[in-house]
């Protein structure tokens, strides 16, 4: 028994067994994680009940609270009692619940912890309703009464007046959108421009050639007044329509339509009207911008710009590693300034990213970007144009935080090819660049792929540096729009990792800024595994072509 198990452990065996458990329960437990994060974020997504809880703490007289329980937790009845809460003696620990009460603007707080020694009595009423505002947060309450103007509409049934209202509004929201950041943003662009170009003639000596801009100016000034009379006019509107709402204690608040995102009964709805109703949020959370401190809204921007900056970083890092790669493998001598550079590659592989930022953020914001000001826009100074943070300095900066990763797996692809191809190409009559240009590196494609997998997967998660080089909590235009340039490389841009950290730890609103956060983490892991994907699909593309020619 003892040889036969003797010989089991010397044919390897077991430790083929030890490293197949080890990946399973690496596999095991990053699905865990991934299914822990899901579960957090998108239920988050779906209409609650609202519960109408009757508490009275001691001997003060009961009070009625709506809103949806998010959480319960067992405390020690010390806790509670510190918190201002009613224990009974003798008991050792309490169970309370999570309440977002809403009406921010009434009570001052979201959330309640409520103990349930204090909770007298849980109902669902029917007639309860949810009005996501644009601020002060969810409004919970009844609906006393449609108004338009300061006259009540008598209508039979008040809920038949929402839907159109909504929709005007959202038209309204809509054409403020085009108004204030595609026709404005024209007329402060072409008025910024005159006064670049009327400053750079003055500076020139020609008083002439500037005071000849002064009717395109008169005419951008007229269009500006005009647009923002039109942009006054549709905010003054926004506040005609308006509804009548009660809260459970019985106050009476009037909330204009244009605060509100929308309006819902969960506890009328079935379930597919729920389903729809989660459809609608993740769509909105997907492809809307943020608003109420980034804990309501959506985090297009932040998905837009994380994308974007991904691939300008590719874009600058694989050409500069491949290149890298090829002359150390092919060109450079052996020797101890080629070890001494490999060495290097290896070491910046493994410096600290907040190390990368902060040598961004001297070298190419400052210096380089600072230089850049005054030779090529001297006219915009004192105002910085690339001398401050911005997507090209962001994209720079992870470029050269994942370039020794290029380097590393372009030069093992480029070892791995045979050298009877090399000397075959040779030998035809091809030079050494011909060989390496149509023979080498076509095949060490898959290999540069491979390097620039690593590099999105490392580049897509970084925080740190972005955090000095130009990253932002909220940014009011994207860096690609339809102005000239279109890609805008000098502006500041939202990015998903630095916004789970922003509304992780910088929230005033922590319980609700909580589901965004696995949310958006997962949106995050997501965005990486798509990239991923994609340059995977490309690489095994290459990969079978070129394996089909060897054969």
């Amino acid at each position: 028994m003892k040889q036969n198990l003797q010989q089991w452990v010397a044919s390897g065996n077991p430790w083929i067994w030890l490293t197949a458990g080890a990946v399973s329960l690496s596999l095991v437990m990053v699905f865990g994680l991934l299914v822990l994060i899901a579960a957090n974020g998108l239920e988050h997504f779906w209409p609650k009940q609202v519960a109408a809880l009757t508490v009275q703490a001691g001997e003060a007289e009961p009070e009625i609270l709506l809103g949806e329980i998010v959480d319960e937790e067992t405390v020690s009845a010390t806790r509670v009692r510190e918190a201002g809460g009613t224990v009974p003696e003798g008991m050792v620990v309490v169970r309370r619940v999570l309440v977002k009460v809403g009406n921010r603007d009434i009570g001052g707080t979201d959330f309640r912890w409520i103990p349930e020694t204090e909770i007298r009595n849980i109902d669902y009423p029917s007639g309860v309703l949810v009005a996501e505002r644009t601020e002060w947060g969810n409004f919970y309450g009844y609906l006393v009464a449609v108004r338009e103007g300061e006259d009540i509409l008598q209508a039979t049934d008040p809920w038949q007046e929402i839907p159109p209202r909504l929709a005007r509004v959202e038209d309204m929201r809509g054409e403020l959108r085009k108004l204030e950041r595609v026709e404005m943003g024209q007329i402060n662009a072409g008025l910024e421009d005159l006064r670049l170009r009327e400053r750079s003639l003055r500076a020139q000596g020609d008083e002439a050639g500037a005071r000849a801009l002064l009717p395109q100016r008169e005419a951008l000034d007229a269009r500006f007044k005009a647009l923002s009379a039109r942009i006054a006019e549709l905010h003054a509107s926004f506040d005609r329509d308006s509804l009548l709402l009660r809260t459970s204690t019985g106050e009476e608040r009037v909330v204009p339509f244009g605060k509100v995102v929308r309006i819902f009964q969960p506890n009328n709805m079935h379930w597919g009207e729920k389903a729809w109703h989660y459809l609608m949020k993740v769509g909105e959370f997907v492809g809307d911008e943020p608003r109420e401190a980034n804990t309501e809204g959506g985090v297009f921007p932040a998905i837009f710009g994380t994308v974007l900056m991904v691939m300008v970083m590719s874009l600058i890092a694989t050409p500069f590693g491949v290149v890298a790669a090829i002359y150390l493998r092919e060109y450079a001598k052996p020797g101890p300034v080629t070890s001494a550079i490999r060495i290097a590659v290896n070491n910046l592989a493994g410096v600290p990213s907040i190390v990368y930022g902060v040598f961004g953020f001297g070298f190419f914001v400052y210096f380089l970007g600072g230089n850049i000001d005054r030779l090529f826009f001297a006219e915009k100074l004192p105002a910085p144009t690339f001398g401050t943070p911005g997507l090209l300095w962001s994209a720079l900066t992870l470029a050269l935080l994942t370039v020794p990763v290029v380097i590393v797996a372009t030069e093992e692809g480029l070892t791995r090819i045979p050298r009877a191809i090399r000397e075959g190409s040779l030998a035809l009559g091809a030079t050494k660049a011909e060989t390496l240009w149509r023979t080498v590196l076509p095949m060490a494609t898959p290999a540069m792929m491979t390097g620039l997998i690593l590099a999105v997967a490392r580049a897509a998660g970084e925080v740190a540096p972005l955090m000095m080089v130009g990253v932002v909590k909220l940014a009011p235009t994207l860096p690609l729009d339809g102005e000239f340039p279109f890609l805008h490389l000098d502006r500041k841009f939202m990015h998903l990792g630095f916004h789970i950290y922003d509304v992780g730890f910088q929230s005033p609103n922590v319980e609700a800024a909580r589901p965004l956060v696995f949310a958006t983490a997962l949106l995050l892991v997501l965005i990486i595994v798509s990239l991923n994907l994609a340059a995977i699909q490309i690489r095994n593309r290459l990969r079978e072509k070129y394996h089909a020619a060897d054969n």
